[in-house]
Parts: structure tokens; C-alpha cells; sequence
């Protein structure tokens, strides 16, 4: 058959391992574990008011930049939270979700030759879209146990070609946090540069143990030259819906925008309707944080006796788990190990770093129902 040849501007991207381990889990009849979204129903009051908007004839186009109504609330959370106005007119951009407001913020930002610095094991939308950008990666790898930045190494890195760092905090897959240290270190670094920061905070109100989370919102010097991304799919259970922000001050939102309007140009209109009536009670945001510490807790007591080690996890619904004592097969091969033949699914932790370096690690997903962890963690107690 006749094909014309394209010259791939990714050749070495395939299939994420997202979908190759729930195709699998789907496969097996296993329980996944693996890719991130809950297996339980959304607040019932939060689907009453979606069907309330589309009733009302709320279903065309949002405009471009997100409903002022939704815009307006997060506003209103964001300063509740972290003390920071943002204003809703020019610096809050709703997206489809925080893989748009991802990909638009590097698009905007980085040009041919730049270099972005990442922190690994890093999320896997980041390289392809500096990529596709013309930007070169720039890396710098966290280590187990407790997976903690060496800002050292991160200073040494940053250079006049740096025009972006990327950070992540709730950390996915390690479930690490930045600390008040974290943001002193990286103050001093950008103090005298000229890179701007893209910081993914999409698991900000999943922090535990009473911690704080750091937000670059909180900081008036790091907000000036932040872009910050978050996702009410995280945050109300709906990952379904695809309802991201973007939080930057007018000059970068600017930029923002004129890459968001060609992808998506605007986001689902009663789904943003909905969200901004539902969140004008900020409790339903704040109390997420307890929601899920149960569910770590009870996993974490669950795995008790298991012969995976757990490795600390202060925030987001993953927990990572070392298989260490278990078996010497590369991770990749123990997670599809696992899923065939104990019918449990879980992510490989060296998917996360361009070296695919592997630390026997795996991550799997809590943000479950009881009666599911209880399953799971039976199973792998059998390991």
C-alpha cells in the first residue's frame, strides 16, 4: 500500500505507559492501580448542577479564556489560600484540562535552542512539548528515598539559555512536597536569571500530615515570573471532565492565551458553570486533603505485613512502593509481572526518567474505594 514518509517531529515517543498499563489491567481483569482517577462518584450536588446548567441552555461556547464566573472563584480560593489576588480578567486562563495548560505554557514560552530544566522522574507530557517547541531538556534526577531536590546540581545547570524550570509539587510519581528550604534555594537561583517558572501544582490540596503546600502563588517574587497550573479533575474527582486553570501574571497570560485560543480555544460551558457555583463553598476544596489522607493511611495500614517496602508519600493520591526484596526483574517487566499474574496494576517509576533509570519502584494509585484497596492490598500481600 502507498504511504508518503513523515519525518517524526517525536520519533521516540510511543504509546504512554498510562494507557499500556491499563489496556493491560483492562486485559487481565486486574485492578488497576495504575492510572490516576477514582474509581468512585463525584460529589452527587456537583452533577445536579451541571445538569441544572445544561437545562438552562448553558451548552455553547464558553469565552476563550474560561467563564469570568468560574474565573472569578478561583480567584477568590486562590487569595483564600495563599493570600494572592490574581485578577480574573487577564491573569486566569480555564483550559481542557492541565495537560492543555501544560503544553500551551511551554509552547508560549520556550523557543529554538532554549533549555528547560526538569526535575526527574518527571511527569511525561513535559519532553514532548519542549521538544516540539525546539527547546533542548535539561535534567536533573531525585533519588530514593525521600526524593528531595540537590539545588547544588539544579544552580550549577541553570545558564543564560535557561528559560524555563519546571516544577512539580505535589510531586507525581514520588509523592514528594517541596519545603520552605526548597523555595529559599530556588529563590537565590532565579533571583539572577532571567527563566521563568512553570509550576505544576495540579495535586495542591492533596497535601498530608499537616503540611503546607508552597505554591509559587504564595511568593510575590517567584509569582511574578510563575506560571501556575491546576486541575479541578484532581480536585472534585471529575478527571473526565478536563476542567484546568492557569494562573500568570497579564504579561505571561498574554502569551498564554495566544497559544490556548488554537488549541482549544474554549472549555465545556456548564461543566465551568457548575464548578464555579460549587466552589464558592471553599470547604469542598480544603477538606480534600483529609479525604485522601485516610485513603493513604488505610493503604499504607493494609500493606502492612506485605514484602514491599513503602517509600514516604506527603502528598498527591500515589503511593510508590519498593519491590526490592521481592525480585530483580526491571520494573517495567514486575508491573506487567504483577498485573498477569496477581491481577494488580501499578506504574514502573523508570518510565519517568529519560535514562529509564530503575530503582525498583513502583507507583500505585489509593484514590480508590475502600473495598478496592482492601482487594488489591490482599493480593499483593501474597506477593
Amino acid at each position: 500500500m502507498f504511504s508518503l514518509f513523515i519525518d517524526s517531529k517525536l520519533p521516540l515517543v510511543g504509546t504512554t505507559i498510562f494507557t499500556v498499563m491499563s489496556a493491560l489491567a483492562r486485559e487481565e481483569k486486574a485492578i488497576n492501580l495504575s492510572q490516576g482517577f477514582p474509581d468512585f462518584r463525584c460529589d452527587p450536588l456537583l452533577l445536579e448542577l451541571v445538569n441544572k446548567y445544561m437545562l438552562e441552555g448553558k451548552n455553547q461556547y464558553a469565552p476563550m479564556p474560561g467563564l469570568m464566573v468560574l474565573r472569578e472563584s478561583i480567584a477568590s480560593l486562590v487569595e483564600a489560600k495563599y493570600g494572592r489576588k490574581y485578577d480574573p480578567a487577564t491573569e486566569i486562563t480555564v483550559t481542557s484540562g492541565a495537560t492543555e495548560a501544560l503544553f500551551c505554557a511551554i509552547t508560549a514560552l520556550v523557543q529554538e535552542d532554549d533549555e528547560v530544566l526538569i526535575i526527574e522522574p518527571a511527569y511525561d507530557c513535559y519532553i514532548p512539548a519542549i521538544q516540539l517547541s525546539g527547546g533542548s531538556v535539561v535534567s536533573v534526577s531525585l533519588n530514593p528515598p525521600d526524593y528531595s531536590i540537590d539545588w547544588d546540581h539544579v544552580k550549577k545547570l541553570v545558564s543564560q539559555r535557561t528559560k524555563l524550570i519546571i516544577l512539580n509539587s505535589p510531586h507525581n510519581p514520588t509523592g514528594s512536597s517541596l519545603k520552605e528550604e526548597d523555595i529559599q534555594a530556588l529563590r537565590k537561583i532565579v533571583q539572577s536569571s532571567n527563566c521563568f517558572i512553570l509550576s505544576d501544582e495540579v495535586y495542591e490540596h492533596i497535601i498530608f500530615d499537616g503540611a503546607t503546600h508552597h505554591s509559587m502563588a504564595r511568593y510575590p517574587d517567584l509569582a511574578e515570573r510563575s506560571l501556575i497550573i491546576s486541575s479541578f479533575g484532581k480536585s472534585l474527582h471529575t478527571t473526565g471532565w478536563k476542567i484546568g486553570y492557569c494562573l500568570a501574571p497579564k504579561y505571561i497570560t498574554k502569551e498564554f492565551r495566544k497559544v490556548h485560543q488554537f488549541v482549544t480555544f474554549s472549555t465545556s460551558t456548564p461543566f465551568q458553570y457548575a464548578i464555579a457555583e460549587y466552589i464558592e463553598d471553599h470547604d469542598r476544596i480544603h477538606n480534600l486533603a483529609h479525604f485522601y489522607q485516610r485513603k493513604r493511611d488505610l493503604f499504607l495500614q493494609l500493606m502492612e505485613g506485605s514484602r514491599f517496602t513503602p517509600v514516604h508519600c506527603s502528598g498527591t493520591y500515589f503511593q510508590t512502593m519498593s519491590y526490592e526484596g521481592i525480585s530483580d526483574l526491571p520494573d517495567t517487566e514486575f508491573a506487567k509481572w504483577l498485573t498477569r499474574e496477581h491481577k494488580v496494576a501499578s506504574i514502573p517509576l523508570s518510565v519517568f526518567y529519560r535514562t529509564k533509570r530503575d530503582n525498583k519502584v513502583l507507583r500505585f494509585c489509593f484514590a480508590k474505594q475502600e473495598s478496592t484497596l482492601e482487594e488489591a492490598a490482599m493480593i499483593l500481600r501474597k506477593v
